[in-house]
């Protein structure tokens, strides 16, 4: 699932589940939705680059899972060092370039494929 359907796909959930009441439905008039509330606070593109990086940490630690590669191994692969794959892997470090994200997805079978839409 490409990150940005992860983040429209939360924020379709929260608004059913704001819309939802334990005994029935409310109206949703009035409410805005989420991109556009964290869009006002100016915080929407912050907001989506940790989602992104979220979902590529995850999507590399379960590859790493897959193959029972350790952070170790993995660093030792790559040519880089432990500390190095904990940043890789830290969801709230956005510091990694696409070269390591690049080496990282070819050592554990993976590609990296960018889009603009």
């Amino acid at each position: 699932m490409r990150a940005e359907e992860c983040v429209n796909s939360l924020i379709e959930e929260s608004i059913e589940m704001a819309s939802v009441q334990k005994a029935g439905k409310r109206s949703i008039e009035g409410l805005s939705t989420l991109n556009n509330f964290l869009g006002d606070m100016g915080k929407l593109e912050e907001f989506q680059a940790v989602a992104i990086k979220e979902v590529l940490a995850w999507q590399i630690v379960e590859a790493m899972k897959e193959q029972h590669l350790s952070r170790k191994r993995l660093a030792e692969r790559m040519g880089t060092s432990r500390s190095q794959i904990g940043r890789l892997l830290d969801p709230t470090d956005g510091n990694v370039t696409l070269a390591t994200l690049q080496r990282a997805a070819e050592v554990v079978g993976r590609k990296v494929r960018i889009e603009l839409i």
